[in-house]
């Protein structure tokens, strides 16, 4: 799994974080945020596990953003052989 600098700020780690093979986006984020209770919040809303409007997920070029939290990831990624990614999205113009 691969992190934007500014959240291994909050989660006090490098940029590459190795977690179990996860099947699923809610998985990962769940593994990520019992290990760094500092993310908490950061990646969902609390109350209604949605994704925050800014951040973004990613499974090599493949935007996973607006896929369902329980959609499997794809094989390569759920078998660690491909990070997942999470990018802070920009907005302004």
């Amino acid at each position: 799994m691969l992190l934007p600098a500014h959240l291994c700020q909050l989660a006090r780690s490098e940029k590459e974080i190795a977690l179990d093979a996860l099947p699923t986006q809610r998985g990962v984020i769940d593994a990520l945020e019992r290990r760094y209770p500092g993310l908490r919040g950061t990646l969902r809303d609390p109350a209604s596990g949605k994704r925050r409007a800014f951040v973004r997920f990613y499974a090599g070029e493949e935007d996973l953003s607006h896929e369902a939290p329980d959609s499997p990831l794809p094989a390569a990624v759920a078998a660690g052989h491909e990070p997942f990614r999470i990018i802070g999205a920009m907005a302004g113009g």
